[in-house]
């Protein structure tokens, strides 16, 4: 039988009430059911611990049990395995979740006998270099380079493809996937970008100067931004708290070769969310 993980949003109360119905779902069918230690410890299911990620477990599928948030810390734990992804809506609507709780269990039926899809979203391989060495990431939605709170702008380098563009005076800038254009990136005035397509886009953050638009780029560029000046900037890589960058630090974003692949049921309309999510009319 399969081998399933579950991931949980810790602080809503029906995250854990439905984690509870798929093992049992899940376990009265055969399946192996795993949770990383951090969620199985809060929400009682320390029988199921198994580390502090997916990427070794060779899993058949994980299920992820809250709002957006819960997904995108899903695909961190995988950590570009090409496990595909179910997320169950636990909260307001979601651009990444498929399925609402009532059908959580009739989303699991379908996924096991092979009647669903699976859609292929990019991930964007983040690259932070700074005095103490080199770390690597990935993003599904965005890697953001800001100001701290409460300071004044910083000054940031951008080259593409190893040329330099231009210096920005900002709160901060975006680098953004198609799926993050309806995130951070859409606050900042930046485009929404069908998932399916394949881009990078740098939006700036309230520049302090003329040329305020996003640069869309081609999946094969290179994206590399340069802490200039003496103020120090905060890295943010899908909402998860980076290091303090300063001068002469740099941040590196390119396409990823591997991708994110959600579970998808019938025809998952990714304008009629949009509308539904701004209250847009037909007329």
């Amino acid at each position: 039988m399969s081998k399933v993980g579950l991931v949980a949003h810790h602080d809503r109360t029906q995250a854990g009430e439905l984690a509870q119905r798929a093992v049992i779902w899940l376990e009265e069918r055969g399946h192996q059911v795993v949770m990383v230690d951090d969620d199985a410890v809060v929400l009682g299911l320390g029988e199921l611990a198994c580390g502090s990620g997916f990427g070794a477990e060779g899993l058949d599928l994980i299920v992820s049990l809250g709002g957006d948030g819960t997904v995108l810390r899903a695909v961190e734990l995988v950590n570009g395995a090409d496990t595909p992804l179910l997320g169950v809506n636990v909260g307001q609507l979601g651009y990444l979740t498929a399925v609402e709780p009532a059908s959580m269990e009739l989303a699991l039926e379908a996924f096991f006998t092979d009647r669903h899809t699976v859609e292929e979203r990019m991930l964007v391989d983040v690259e932070v270099e700074t005095a103490g060495g080199i770390v690597r990431t990935r993003a599904l939605n965005d890697a953001v380079i800001e100001k701290r709170e409460g300071s004044h702008t910083v000054r940031l380098l951008v080259s593409i493809d190893g040329a330099v563009f231009t210096s920005y005076a900002a709160d901060g800038l975006i680098v953004a996937t198609p799926t993050g254009s309806t995130a951070y990136a859409l606050s900042a005035r930046g485009p929404i970008v069908s998932p399916r397509h394949r881009a990078l886009l740098l939006t700036p953050v309230s520049p302090h100067m003329l040329f305020d638009r996003t640069l869309v780029l081609d999946p094969a560029q290179e994206v590399e931004i340069e802490v200039i000046g003496t103020r120090t900037a905060q890295l943010f890589v899908d909402g998860r708290e980076g290091p303090l960058l300063v001068s002469g630090d740099r941040l590196r974003c390119r396409a990823s070769s591997v991708v994110a692949r959600f579970v998808q049921y019938g025809h998952r309309d990714f304008h009629a969310i949009l509308k539904a999510k701004f209250g847009l009319s037909d007329r």
